[in-house]
């Protein structure tokens, strides 16, 4: 733009005064052949012009990034390169990419000390979003605290951004000013012809030791002059994020409105589309229950015109009147032993926690919830345990049985419908068991029953299960919204505390948006107040905290992360939290994908624990759970 303007006035000025010259002799200024030597000054000019001066640099690789954008984030960067000071670097490059604003090229500015070992220092890491942070702010908000963020517009169309990413031809220039700060500018041309311009200036930096390199974020870059992409045909889709039951009266628009489809094109890249982009329809309605097909068209090119050939997809869920599972009839009419949930092995040492709303018909005291304790195949029954301090079985006459005081059970029967129950099944290891029901009326008051010392137990054979009379159980507590939107931290479940020497285990159902690894559930382990946290554990060998750093984590089996985070999706997981008594704590978590293969991890040795004070509660991020 420098060179243009300059140019431009040179030529103006020389216009003007031929136009005066031509006026007085009769020249013939608009002959093409008069007036040759004005484009030899124009050459001159140009070529003489003081401009800004580039050193073009190709970084290596020239391609980061897996094609298919599945690289995961801080995994892959280019050779370091280093800024002198008073240069101005140039690097050209398309970028290809992903699902979210972040899911793009990002610019790393460091110091050349190796990364992980001591004095290694960033300057900045800049997305090509509005973002940035450095290893003194680490959160992107207070980036205005040491440098000056700017974009074209301050109300820019993140959406449309987004998708321009794609095939966006880009150019970013890294200018080491010498006087301790770098300014960093990068025009982004996007593949829907407009220009975003990302500034980041006054960066403070050593400017004898500034080196700089590129990273991807489930995205990649090629480097050197833009390549020109030729359109290409679709050749294969795939659904993500179809939900596996939706409420009935729930329209098409609401229930589908989180569905996307990667799309794979002859020329062997792959782009994201969201719902918006695709024709649904709901096979045969949505208008009754039962079991349904989404029918999903797309019909565009790689680069958006209509397709020789549109592609279909198809994706099973059901609608259905109720969104979890229930036992026994719903308007209480099953009789005793009528129903019944599946049955749950607890093992030798371990205490099973469950989660419930209990509705009663009301008739009578044991129209209510009932525990059964049995081995696997239900032949012998240890114990048969109600809610109203009353059972039966092989083991029972040994157990104690008590409330947590005199109870008014004409008060208890009726606040017992809609009642909010967590029971507590305990295999102490040594051929006897412990049961313990806490209920929260909807009176407000909280009942607590317990069963403490059945005996004849199998500690190798254990199990329990739900059964009904007269009532129906809602397996029905929820953490997090169920189109998958909560940010991380968004939702949490209660606190549940792990006495000494205790292993406390809980089951779930996972949905994800299936965005990131990250975007399924998390276990945090708290003092009660959660003002201390010991670690907080993600579901993919991560994870964080006061006592995390000691522990090991590990997985079974080796994971393709891409497969695994789409069998995350409507995963049942089972939880194990581990109170060992010495200052440390274990947590396992067995995963049983939609895809049928079983993954677990664990996180073993986690230290600071204060024995005494050990909870643990369940968190999301993108993602919900349905407890059983």
């Amino acid at each position: 733009m420098r060179h243009l303007n300059k140019l431009a006035t040179t030529f103006c000025a020389a216009v003007l005064g031929l136009l005066a010259l031509t006026a007085c002799e009769g020249g013939d200024l608009y002959n093409v052949n008069a007036p040759g030597w004005l484009q030899g000054k124009i050459d001159s000019i140009a070529n003489n012009s003081e401009g800004p001066s580039y050193i073009d640099v190709i970084p290596n690789p020239a391609t980061l990034g897996a094609v298919d954008n599945t690289t995961a984030w801080w995994s892959v960067f280019t050779d370091d390169v280093k800024a002198e000071p008073g240069e101005t670097y140039q690097i050209k490059f398309t970028n290809y990419g992903g699902a979210s604003n972040w899911n793009n090229f990002v610019i790393i500015l460091r110091n050349g000390v190796a990364s992980g070992e001591e004095g290694y220092y960033e300057y900045g890491i800049l997305r090509s979003d509005n973002w940035c942070w450095n290893s003194q702010y680490t959160d992107g908000a207070d980036s205005d605290n040491w440098c000056v963020k700017k974009m074209e517009s301050s109300e820019r169309d993140w959406a449309t951004w987004l998708k321009a990413m794609n095939l966006a031809q880009c150019v970013a220039t890294i200018n080491n000013k010498g006087d301790g700060t770098v300014d960093v500018e990068i025009v982004m041309n996007g593949s829907d012809g407009k220009t975003y311009k990302q500034s980041y200036l006054g960066i403070p930096v050593n400017a004898d030791d500034l080196y700089f390199s590129f990273t991807v974020d489930n995205s990649h870059v090629v480097f050197g002059e833009p390549v020109k992409i030729d359109d290409s045909e679709p050749v294969s889709i795939e659904l993500n994020g179809v939900p596996k039951k939706v409420l009935l009266g729930t329209t098409m628009e609401e229930a589908f409105q989180n569905v996307s489809a990667t799309v794979k094109f002859k020329n062997e890249l792959t782009k994201t589309v969201n719902a918006d982009e695709l024709q649904i329809e709901a096979i045969p309605d949505m208008n009754s229950q039962g079991a349904k097909t989404l029918i999903a068209v797309y019909n565009k090119t790689y680069l958006g015109e209509n397709c020789t050939t549109p592609l279909i997809a198809r994706a099973d869920f059901q609608v259905v009147d109720k969104m979890y599972k229930s036992v026994g009839a719903t308007d209480n009419s099953g009789a005793f032993w009528s129903a019944h949930s599946d049955a749950v092995k607890v093992e030798a040492g371990e205490t099973f926690v469950s989660y419930f709303t209990n509705y009663t018909d009301g008739g009578s005291n044991w129209n209510n919830f009932l525990v059964v304790l049995a081995t696997a195949d239900g032949s012998t029954e240890y114990a048969v345990l109600r809610a109203d301090n009353f059972g039966w079985g092989n083991g029972y006459a040994a157990c104690t049985a008590s409330t947590e005081s005199d109870r008014d059970w004409a008060a208890w029967l009726p606040a017992m419908d809609g009642a909010k129950v967590t029971t507590y099944v305990t295999n102490n290891g040594d051929g006897t068991a412990d049961v313990k029901c806490v209920m929260v009326g909807n009176d407000g008051n909280t009942y607590t029953q317990e069963y403490v010392g059945i005996n004849t137990v199998d500690p190798d054979n254990f199990y329990f299960h739900f059964t009904i009379e007269k009532a129906h159980l809602e397996f029905d507590t929820v953490i997090g919204n169920e189109n998958n939107t909560d940010a991380f931290w968004g939702a949490h479940s209660e606190n549940i505390q792990v006495p000494v020497g205790k292993t406390y285990a809980i089951n779930f159902i996972n949905y994800t948006d299936g965005g990131a690894n990250w975007n399924n559930f998390l276990v945090a382990l708290t003092s009660e107040d959660r003002a201390t946290e010991y670690a907080i554990l993600r579901a993919d060998n991560y994870g964080w905290g006061n006592g995390y750093a000691a522990c090991i984590p590990s997985m079974e089996p080796d994971r393709d992360w891409t497969a695994w985070l789409s069998a995350m999706d409507g995963a049942k997981v089972t939880t194990y939290v581990t109170n060992k008594g010495d200052g440390t704590a274990d947590v396992k978590c067995v995963m049983v994908g939609n895809d049928g293969i079983t993954y677990t991890q664990e996180y073993i040795g986690i230290n600071t624990i204060d024995p005494d004070n050990f909870f643990f509660h369940f968190t999301i991020e993108k993602a919900h759970l349905v407890f059983e």
